[in-house]
């Protein structure tokens, strides 16, 4: 217990309180998005996963991603139940009790799941999504954050995710595409309208989410740190940056859309998360700034394309996570965490990056089109017709948001 360091502590606690947040700041992104009918069932989707992956991460979830390593694919039982996991360090370098860094990373399990839902809200059946969630942790989510950040393979070769850009985002975008895919487009897509209801909920959402971003990208410096400062820096710049080339975009094609900007600010947030303690402020100011055209442009492909993955989880994370983990490795720095990029002259850490990458999309687009595809032949996975007209907040969950 002499090990541990009471700053660095009061900080991740913090930043594990801050991190949980954002799920329930996630519902009100995607909710505002939807139509009225459908706002609790997507509020749901979200908050559900607190519970749900909140059990299954003490139960044994923990231990697959950060139990003693198998074959540098996945973690032990060591942990089951949370046994062994205490007031004590970790182990010889950490500061904070193991207790406090299994508590900030359960924070993570949770919202990532909760992020694919925004490809197949108002459409999907409750129990259905439920299992797929509990699937989707334990094969899909539980592995590869081992592979990264738990002793697997990935970590070993030199991959740089400072809080998640491949183990959260490109996760949970590519995911969300597979998923999309499986389930099929909503009734009347695109013919019918599906403005978005309440787009200050969405805004309300983005700001909180921009908020518990300082918890999410700095806290996992892991102590009250220069590196943690970096982060914090880092993470604000990246998303005014994005936010601002976002502005510019929609303007140009007609006008500066609040809804716009307030994506634009997530995208920047979500591209500058693998990079956010690696690399200057000058760097996080390019990742966001080049992140908003990336994601503006594959949101205009998949409308073109026709595709109902309803509020562009892929785009937005997927494409822009795709982005931030390549840019890590052109941009990292070595005097802000010690890994040198592209910039740099360091060529073997980018192709780490572009390797790491293609392999994580590889891993979670195959595995969750395989889970969706059994279960959708299993139970089906969307409502009827009937309860889709209805809406899910009556059809699955007996009630109106407003009276």
């Amino acid at each position: 217990m002499a090990d541990l360091n009471a700053g660095d502590t009061a900080w991740v606690l913090t930043s594990t309180a801050l991190v949980l947040m954002m799920t329930p700041a996630l519902a009100f992104f995607y909710g505002g998005m939807v139509r009225k009918k459908n706002i609790l069932s997507t509020l749901n989707l979200s908050f559900i996963m607190m519970g749900l992956i909140g059990v299954q991460w003490v139960l044994y979830g923990y231990s697959l991603a950060f139990g003693r390593d198998v074959g540098s694919v996945i973690g032990d039982l060591s942990f089951l139940g949370f046994r062994g996991v205490g007031g004590a360090p970790m182990d010889s370098g950490a500061t904070i009790p193991h207790l406090a860094f299994a508590a900030f990373q359960a924070t993570f399990a949770v919202i990532t799941p909760a992020l694919i839902t925004g490809a197949f809200v108002e459409r999907v059946k409750f129990g259905a999504f439920l299992l797929f969630s509990l699937l989707w942790a334990t094969l899909v989510y539980d592995p590869l954050c081992h592979w990264v950040w738990g002793g697997g393979w990935l970590g070993a070769m030199g991959a740089l995710d400072f809080a998640g850009g491949t183990v959260v985002h490109i996760a949970a975008g590519f995911s969300a595409l597979a998923f999309a895919l499986v389930i099929g487009p909503r009734k009347g897509f695109p013919k019918a309208p599906m403005e978005p209801h309440n787009i200050p909920y969405t805004v309300l959402g983005a700001g909180l989410l921009w908020v518990g971003w300082f918890g999410f990208n700095a806290g996992s410096a892991l102590g009250a740190n220069a590196q943690a400062a970096w982060a914090l820096v880092n993470t604000n710049t990246a998303a005014a940056a994005a936010a601002v080339a976002w502005m510019l975009l929609a303007w140009r094609d007609g006008h500066p859309s609040v809804l716009g900007i307030a994506t634009g600010a997530v995208v920047g947030l979500v591209a500058v998360t693998p990079a956010a303690g690696y690399v200057t402020p000058l760097g996080a100011l390019a990742i966001g700034a080049l992140a908003a055209p990336v994601s503006y442009y594959a949101m205009a492909f998949r409308q073109a394309r026709g595709l109902d993955e309803s509020l562009d989880v892929w785009a937005c994370h997927g494409m822009a996570g795709t982005w931030g983990a390549i840019a890590t490795g052109i941009f990292a720095a070595r005097e802000v965490g010690g890994a040198s990029g592209l910039l740099e002259g360091d060529l073997a850490q980018f192709g780490v990056q572009v390797l790491s990458v293609a392999v994580t999309i590889v891993f979670v687009f195959v595995l969750t089109w395989l889970i969706a595809k059994v279960l959708d032949a299993l139970m089906g996975l969307r409502v009827t017709t009937a309860a889709e007209e209805v809406g899910l907040d009556l059809s699955e969950h007996g009630e109106r948001a407003y009276a």
